[in-house]
């Protein structure tokens, strides 16, 4: 209750605690793409065999955040490359910068770069910061990737049911159910190894994950993928925006938004776009294809059992020549599809 007294009357700077949130990301050997968040919260603990009661509580807490604004925090890469930014209103910072060193030099076989980054601002006495140094990585994909995936979550390979009548069905997969309880659609986690491995083996394809889940659920839909075997890849959600919200709102859709930088960072890659016909995919995809004509291989969109949707989505494809887009029932077909066309074995 005094966190909730405190963040009303704007006191920020009686901390408790400082908890830097690291999200999966994604650069070149000169150009990193680091997203972050400072909190005052304790780290969300998600147990496997939780109680109906634990899980409401974990909900709660992923969106009761006390957002520490101005914060000042140090990045540091391999070779002691170093950056430093601020927190904004709510908590967020991000570290968009180009370096003169080359990164690739120090990612792993699959192309992950390790790094660290250090809270610098103010402590009160009491104040304790939960790790020194936090810690993440970020992708480099290498350049013999044979194309990169560029995935939406919900409704493509984990259920919510975004198309339900007032959407309680989404409310109650996101907000009720335990991650460790979600289960993927089937054959998706075996559809996306096909394509991270592609036709060489190598596991070098690069996969990118999209929702318009808010920052808030990161750690949930991030043990859920790496819970139920995805390839590892960066995970791109959105700022929650509250009704009190009087910033600008966003020109473009966020995965609009997050697909066309993801290929201009990348754009000697093509890519393969995957999602479902239940909200605005097709509508996004097939823009993406008309203005990147020669980048994208294939479109893939699982139906859901909405008959409006349905008729919406298929009155785009059908007049739809620059991409093959595949409306698939079940990744089987989509698996035919791609192994026919030489993105698999």
């Amino acid at each position: 209750m005094k966190k909730r007294i405190r963040k009303l009357a704007g006191r920020y700077k009686i901390l408790d605690q400082i908890l830097i949130t690291l999200y999966r990301s994604y650069g070149t050997h000169s150009h990193l793409y680091i997203p972050g968040r400072v909190l005052d919260n304790e780290p969300l603990q998600i147990a496997k065999d939780p109680s109906f009661f634990k899980t409401i509580r974990n909900t709660w807490k992923q969106f009761d955040t006390f957002e520490v604004p101005d914060a000042e925090v140090e990045l540091v890469l391999p070779g002691k490359i170093m950056a430093t930014t601020k927190s904004g209103p709510e908590g967020y910072f991000l570290f968009d910068d180009v370096l003169d060193q080359n990164l690739a030099e120090h990612a792993d076989e699959e192309g992950w770069v390790d790094f660290e980054v250090y809270y610098r601002g103010p402590l009160g006495k009491k104040t304790k910061v939960l790790e020194k140094p936090f810690t993440g990585s970020f992708l480099i994909p290498d350049p013999e990737a044979e194309f990169g995936v560029i995935s939406d979550i919900d409704d493509t390979i984990l259920h919510t049911g975004v198309t339900s009548f007032l959407k309680w069905r989404l409310l109650k997969n996101s907000l009720l159910t335990n991650a460790y309880q979600r289960i993927p659609l089937k054959g998706a986690p075996d559809f996306y190894k096909k394509l991270h491995l592609g036709v060489s083996g190598k596991d070098k394809n690069p996969m990118f994950y999209l929702s318009n889940s808010p920052w808030n659920l990161y750690e949930y839909l991030k043990l859920f993928l790496d819970y139920n075997q995805f390839p590892r890849g960066p995970i791109l959600l959105r700022n929650f925006r509250t009704p009190f919200d009087r910033s600008l709102k966003p020109e473009k859709p966020h995965k609009q938004k997050e697909i066309a930088n993801i290929l201009k960072t990348y754009p000697g890659l093509n890519f393969i776009l995957i999602g479902d016909s239940g909200e605005h995919d097709a509508s996004i995809y097939t823009e993406i294809a008309a203005q990147y004509p020669n980048r994208i291989l294939s479109i893939y969109l699982r139906s859901v059992k909405h008959k409006r949707q349905m008729q919406r989505v298929q009155s785009i494809i059908d007049n739809f020549e620059t991409t093959p887009v595949l409306m698939v029932e079940s990744s089987g077909q989509a698996v035919e599809h791609a192994r026919a066309n030489g993105f698999i074995k």
